[in-house]
This record gives C-alpha cells, sequence and structure tokens, in this order.
C-alpha cells in the first residue's frame, strides 16, 4: 500500500519527518527500491500478518513454490540463469505492477474520503483510473487499465471488461489517462483536503 499525507499532515511534520517523506515519494525509491522490498522481503516474510494463520499459510506456501522452481532452475541451469533471467524478470514484474497500482489510484482529481463519507461506488467510479493502454499492452496486463469497472463490480471478467465500456459511454469516458498523464502524476505526493486533488510539493508550498 503506498502512503499518502495530505497537507495538513505534511506540515505538521518536522524536518526530518518532510525530508523522510520526501525520500519515501521519490520516484528511485518509490518504483526502484519499493517494489524489491515487497516481493523479496515483505511480501514472503509479512510480519505486520503473521499472527493470523491464513495469511501464514498463504505466504509460506507462495515461499516454498518458488523455491522448488529455483531448485529446478538450479538444479538443470546452475545459478546464473537465477541471477540473468528469474531475479530482472522478477523485478521487472514488481515495480510494473507497483506502478499499475499507482496510477489506478494516484492522480489528481481522485476521490478520497473519510469512513463516515466514503461511498463504494463514488470510490470505485471517481477513485480509480481509466489507464488507456496500447491494445499489446492492454492483452499483457488483462485489461487491469480498465481499473474503474473493476472495482464497480469486481465479479466482470478481464476478458469481458473492453465491453462494459462499449456499451456504457459514461465509464468509456470517465477517469481516462493517457501514458503521458500518468507520467505527469507521479509528480503528485500530498492530498489537500480543501480543493480534493493530489498536489505536487511545490503546489502545495504555493497554496499556503
Amino acid at each position: 500500500d503506498i502512503h499518502t499525507l495530505t497537507v495538513a499532515e505534511y506540515r505538521e511534520l518536522g524536518l526530518l519527518g518532510r525530508l523522510q517523506y520526501r525520500l519515501y515519494r521519490n520516484p528511485v525509491v518509490l518504483f526502484g527500491l519499493g517494489p524489491s522490498y515487497l516481493f523479496f522481503v515483505q511480501n514472503r516474510v509479512p510480519l505486520g500478518l503473521m499472527a493470523q494463520t491464513r495469511y501464514w499459510l498463504s505466504a509460506m506456501g507462495t515461499n516454498l513454490t518458488i523455491l522448488a522452481a529455483l531448485a529446478v532452475i538450479f538444479y538443470f541451469g546452475g545459478v546464473m540463469p537465477i541471477l540473468l533471467i528469474f531475479v530482472p524478470s522478477t523485478l521487472l514484474a514488481a515495480t510494473a505492477g507497483m506502478w499499475l497500482f499507482y496510477v489506478q489510484h494516484q492522480f489528481e482529481t481522485t476521490h478520497w474520503e473519510e469512513n463516515e463519507a466514503w461511498d463504494l461506488h463514488d470510490a470505485a467510479f471517481h477513485g480509480s483510473s481509466h489507464y488507456i493502454l496500447p491494445r499489446p499492452l492492454q492483452w499483457l496486463s488483462a485489461n487491469i487499465g480498465i481499473h474503474h469497472v473493476h472495482h464497480l463490480y469486481s465479479r466482470i471478467p478481464f476478458y469481458r471488461l473492453p465491453e462494459v465500456l462499449r456499451d456504457h459511454v459514461a465509464l468509456a469516458e470517465g477517469n481516462r489517462m493517457t501514458i503521458r498523464e500518468s507520467l505527469a502524476n507521479a509528480r503528485l505526493h500530498l492530498w489537500d483536503e480543501k480543493s480534493k486533488r493530489l498536489l505536487s510539493f511545490a503546489q502545495a508550498r504555493r497554496a499556503v
């Protein structure tokens, strides 16, 4: 989960706290070091969830499966296929996953509300993006860019999501985001509760 501070919360931090948050939200950390930590450390040993048996069993079962696959690879090919194929491809997949998760929920006009004002359909439709990807990437990602429809009704299979857009113009036009626009959104780091928008650090500073 990507943690986002409000403008007010950020202003209440001291110098060290602001520096730590800026480092955390830096693209090198968020999309470089972050995916490596999540996949190779946090998801392998989910310490915060280890008290719940089902999470522990799920994590350990996944770990055993990965170890079995790596053992087979090592037996037939040695360590180099692991270092040159498994590790880079895993990091690439983890980074792509982190990026997709980010752009699907963190954009300028996203919809975030506190518990008492939260509504399922508003959060699904207005709080999730419609990420416009080239057809090859749309196919490879199992239509994950049609994320707002997925949140509205998660039981729709991925291969039928384009049909929903075809039949419902409002869904096809809602929260559209191009790749270029998603790159611009990566500079937005603070939620302004007054304007209900994500702001960059510079925008938040000018809003004082």
